[in-house]
């Protein structure tokens, strides 16, 4: 937890831009971070010069314990987001440990949720821009979208919708990682990583 309860948050959806990516397994933190906005009753602007879309608000309860937040969806496609959100980050003054992605994990079963604090980009190209241009110290949520069946390649498992099954568990699940995104801002990692980490 940053030293300063004043300092804001940046809160980051990662996924791609455009109607035809809306609804693949890679665009999940989009839509945790649109349900988000829906909580804290924003809408998504462009954000001045920054390649991203952003609502600022705040979470949590009224008075002292809420806290300050900037929602985030970069619109530079996934590989790119470290340029957008570092941006933002410099922008909004946020300390590198009040930055939170959340993303799409293939080593988590669907729906299973995961928080931590730094750590490797697992082969994923919007947290390996991340940390190439803010460094690692950053937490994330992870939101589990499982290994690709049979031979199927990583890039086209991601790149597509999902699954009729998995859909009808969706918004559920969707929700949970919201939730879980709201308690690592106002209680911290620990508690975050004891409610919600399946």
């Amino acid at each position: 937890m940053t030293s300063d309860p004043s300092a804001p948050w940046l809160i980051v959806g990662l996924g791609n831009p455009g109607q035809e990516y809306a609804m693949n397994r890679h665009n999940v933190g989009f839509m945790v971070a649109d349900l988000l906005a829906e909580r804290i009753g924003g809408r998504f602007k462009r954000a001045g010069k920054a390649q991203a879309q952003v609502v600022e608000g705040r979470i949590g309860p009224p008075g002292p314990g809420s806290r300050r937040v900037v929602l985030a969806k970069p619109m530079s496609y996934m590989n790119l987001s470290g340029g957008p959100v570092n941006a933002l980050r410099d922008f909004y003054k946020v300390p590198p440990e009040n930055v939170v992605a959340v993303h799409d994990e293939l080593d988590i079963d669907f729906g299973v949720l995961r928080s931590k604090l730094g750590g490797g980009d697992n082969g994923h190209n919007g947290l390996k821009s991340m940390t190439k241009a803010m460094g690692a110290d950053y937490h994330r949520v992870r939101f589990g979208i499982g290994r690709p069946p049979g031979r199927m390649q990583v890039a086209d498992f991601v790149l597509k919708d999902f699954s009729s099954a998995e859909r009808k568990e969706l918004d559920y699940f969707v929700d949970r990682a919201a939730d879980a995104v709201e308690c690592l801002v106002i209680d911290g990692l620990e508690r975050a990583q004891s409610t919600y980490n399946s």
